[in-house]
């Protein structure tokens, strides 16, 4: 049976099923979900991140957070692959952060069930505070440094609760980006670490949401047509960074995530 929660006489569908294919089949939802994934393309094509903050966003204003999440897992898993292996330094991310990785798969396993079982109203509050939190951390840009003699043991902690807040709220990003941009890694290795994180964040969170009975295989043609407007939003990024302001764009950008948070976080109380 399919659980669902009206709000303002609107119906958010609580999970993606075959009972409601007709409305994952029509114009409107389809030219919903080209228009965020082109969205979200053109971010990460600009900064080099965002694609699955900017989609869980978007989508979680129309459904329900367990349900965008499901359809985020391959055009996420597909580009985050692609800039993981764009660089030289793969097996030495691997072997310096497979503890931070495990412990990112445990905590995203271990709490995804808050996603599929929390009432979709409460979970895009937590998804609402979650992008406010990453993008007003992000406009202030604190200047942190982690000392090299306690990465060992606080790569772990931070993996374990990157995964909770991945599991609760779909978002990958927070503390795991602060944390990698604290270490100092150069440019290239920044773009790696992160693209192995949300790697294996979005593999963890296809995990977890399939535990739950969150996500189904034959879910994957969804998440699959996501794939095409997600690479030509980043080809545009790509191809328009050289010819904007990046830090205009994602000042802009990040403002656009509060106002988004806010909105989301506001649903339960209006």
């Amino acid at each position: 049976q399919i659980r669902r929660v009206v709000c303002k006489n609107r119906i958010v569908p609580s999970g993606l099923s075959r009972s409601n294919q007709g409305m994952n089949e029509s114009p409107f939802f389809l030219l919903m979900l080209t228009l965020t994934f082109l969205a979200a393309g053109l971010v990460k094509g600009v900064t080099g991140m965002g694609l699955p903050t900017v989609a869980m966003g978007l989508l979680g204003m129309g459904m329900a957070p367990a349900a965008a999440a499901a359809i985020l897992v391959m055009p996420s898993f597909v580009t985050n692959v692609w800039q993981l292996l764009g660089g030289p330094a793969t097996a030495q991310l691997l072997r310096r952060f497979w503890p931070m990785m495990l412990a990112v798969v445990l905590g995203t396993v271990g709490s995804a069930g808050l996603l599929v079982r929390v009432d979709p109203l409460w979970s895009g509050l937590a998804l609402g505070i979650a992008l406010v939190v990453y993008a007003v951390y992000a406009l202030v840009s604190p200047a942190l440094s982690i000392p090299s003699r306690i990465e060992p043991w606080l790569s772990p902690f931070v993996g374990l609760l990157t995964g909770v807040v991945t599991g609760a709220t779909g978002v990958f990003v927070m503390p795991a980006v602060p944390y990698l941009q604290a270490l100092r890694l150069d440019k290239e290795e920044l773009v790696q670490a992160l693209g192995l994180s949300f790697t294996v964040s979005t593999v963890a969170l296809a995990a977890g949401l399939l535990a739950q009975g969150g996500f189904r295989l034959d879910q994957l043609g969804l998440s699959a047509l996501a794939i095409v407007p997600a690479w030509v939003g980043m080809a545009l990024g790509q191809a328009i960074r050289t010819r904007i302001s990046p830090r205009i764009f994602r000042r802009c950008f990040l403002s656009f995530l509060v106002l988004l948070g806010l909105e989301l976080a506001s649903r339960p109380f209006f």
